[in-house]
């Protein structure tokens, strides 16, 4: 018998879309060396950073198609280092740290809940509707605690006036992650048509006031992007009941 040979096994890593990744993580990193030492808010600009290199790697990947599991995987591990452990930590030695084991709790609430988003979304990425979020990212979830600490450092707010309120957001972005709140994943969004005018009108208004005042408008933005979630899912469930009606 003539045996068939066998096709071979391509051992290697796409290299472009992992140093994106790689990128990301490190980012994650430094913010958590950044806040070991007193900066903070060096530390909130690198989780900014991670959170803009962790959305380039899956474009660089389709667009060159170089997709693979690999890259899926590892883009989760960056994801709970950069937006899970890096956030925790952060907000933690900032102003959780002083109340005791509660501020600990807070910490770990949001760090296990990426942790739990990033398991969810991994076991579900095959079935799942592409045009929404189940739960909030856990970019965006950091984006609000990096933004709102961003936001005080830069204005010089004392901390201690509102740590129990810094509580309360730590918490509820681990809850939201693991919610079954809808996000919108914008990946219905084609940048290659053409938009209205007045869509371009207020994508450029954005990006202006971002570069303006990146603290507030990034904050508002994730802040605004969260409450999307609960409204979005209240606005599907009365749509629902209404068309159930005789």
């Amino acid at each position: 018998m003539i045996q068939q040979p066998q096709p071979k096994r391509h051992r290697g890593i796409y290299l472009l879309p992992n140093l994106f990744t790689t990128g990301a993580m490190f980012a994650g990193f430094y913010a958590i060396t950044s806040a070991v030492n007193g900066r903070f808010e060096t530390a909130a600009i690198a989780m900014f950073i991670a959170m803009v290199l962790d959305g380039l790697d899956g474009r660089v990947a389709r667009l060159t198609n170089t997709q693979s599991e690999f890259g899926v995987q590892y883009d989760s591990l960056s994801d709970m280092v950069s937006f899970g452990v890096a956030p925790a930590i952060v907000m933690y030695l900032w102003t959780l740290s002083t109340m005791g084991q509660v501020g600990l709790f807070a910490a770990f609430v949001h760090l296990a809940g990426a942790a739990l988003r990033l398991a969810r979304f991994n076991t579900q990425v095959e079935v799942a509707d592409k045009r929404y979020f189940q739960g909030l990212p856990s970019p965006a979830a950091a984006a609000i605690l990096a933004g709102g600490l961003w936001y005080c450092v830069e204005n010089e707010y004392p901390v201690e006036h509102f740590k129990y309120l810094v509580l309360i957001i730590t918490i509820s972005t681990g809850l939201l992650m693991v919610s079954n709140f809808r996000y919108s994943s914008f990946k219905e969004v084609d940048f290659k048509n053409k938009v209205p005018f007045i869509v371009a009108i207020v994508v450029m208004l954005i990006v202006g006031f971002v570069m303006a005042q990146p603290q507030r408008m990034l904050f508002l933005l994730a802040v605004g992007y969260a409450l999307s979630g609960p409204i979005m899912t209240l606005i599907i469930r009365k749509r629902h009941l209404q068309s159930r009606k005789p």
